[in-house]
């Protein structure tokens, strides 16, 4: 697929992910353009999901320079995402891209390592039903909404999602985000997308 766009995506892969939450995303971001790395946060390239499905990575998180990406995408699952909370170098890059005004997707449990770190507060943001309280405890102003797009006043902001049926629209807003409102319109006729 062509670039559509200079912008990459960096998905942070831990064991206990919800696979289909990264690789639909992925998927969506190749059809339309935009480069993605799919990243262990581990010594290991292969990454076992929650669902004993085994995805080998394009790199280690030590293997790459997590600055030189445009957004950070963290799929759910369990015990994937307290594997990736668990991580300080996976909470030094969220933090680091809170400040530099960078975006943090994070989808279905994930988005309560986001109100952990207080990053959520006074934000609008959603998670699953079962960490909806961890956003509310962090801050956060709870949508229902499916998926939540909320800039922050020092540029970027968060994207966040209630788990795997809204994969498909969560990853839309990821292409609406970097390459302009509307752009993902063109990826749901290749998909049948008949929603």
């Amino acid at each position: 697929m062509p670039a559509a766009t200079d912008a990459r995506v960096a998905i942070l892969l831990a064991p206990g992910l919800e696979e289909c939450e990264a690789l639909v995303v992925r998927d969506v971001l190749w059809r339309a353009g935009i480069s993605s790395t799919t990243i262990s946060i581990t010594d290991s390239l292969a990454v076992t999901s929650s669902h004993d499905v085994t995805i080998v990575a394009d790199a280690t998180l030590d293997e790459v320079n997590i600055r030189d990406f445009d957004l950070l995408f963290l799929p759910g699952g369990m015990p994937g995402t307290k594997n990736l909370e668990a991580s300080a170098d996976v909470k030094d890059a969220i933090q680091m891209f809170a400040e530099e005004g960078k975006w943090v997707a994070a989808i279905c449990a994930a988005p309560s390592i986001l109100a952990h770190m207080g990053l959520l507060r006074g934000l609008f943001a959603t998670a699953n039903p079962n960490f909806q309280a961890d956003v509310v405890a962090g801050g956060g102003e709870l949508s229902q909404d499916g998926v939540v797009v909320t800039p922050t006043v020092q540029g970027g902001g968060y994207i966040t999602g209630q788990g795997l049926g809204v994969a498909l629209d969560f990853g839309y807003a990821l292409v609406d985000r970097i390459l302009g409102a509307g752009s993902s319109d063109s990826l749901k006729e290749g998909i049948v997308d008949l929603r």
